[in-house]
C-alpha cells in the first residue's frame, strides 16, 4: 500500500509541476493582455527600462504578482480536488472489483 501511495504522490507532484508551468504561462499572457487593454500601452516587462515610469512599473509588478498568485491558488486547489476525487473513484472501483 505504501508503494502505491508513493506512486500517487509522485504522480501528483508531476501533475502539479506541469499545472504550475501552464498556469504561470497562461496567467502572464492574460494579465499582459488585460494590462494593454486597460492602459493602452504594452506591459512594462523590462524592469530596468527608463522609458517606463516607476509608478507604472510598480503597478504592473503588483498586478502581475497578485494575479499570478491568485490564479495558481485557484488552479492548484481545483486540480487537487479533482485528483483526490479521481483517486477516490479509482479506489472505490478497485474495492468493488476485488
Amino acid at each position: 500500500m505504501a508503494d502505491n501511495t508513493e506512486k500517487q504522490d509522485m504522480a501528483w507532484k508531476a501533475i502539479g509541476g506541469l499545472l504550475g508551468l501552464a498556469t504561470a504561462w497562461g496567467a502572464r499572457k492574460v494579465i499582459g493582455f488585460a494590462w494593454e487593454k486597460v492602459t493602452g500601452r504594452k506591459a512594462p516587462i523590462d524592469n530596468e527600462s527608463l522609458d517606463t515610469g516607476l509608478g507604472e512599473a510598480i503597478g504592473y509588478a503588483v498586478v502581475m504578482g497578485v494575479g499570478m498568485q491568485v490564479t495558481q491558488i485557484v488552479v492548484a486547489r481545483t486540480a487537487r480536488k479533482r485528483y483526490d476525487a479521481w483517486r477516490a473513484v479509482k479506489a472505490a472501483a478497485k474495492d468493488v472489483t476485488g
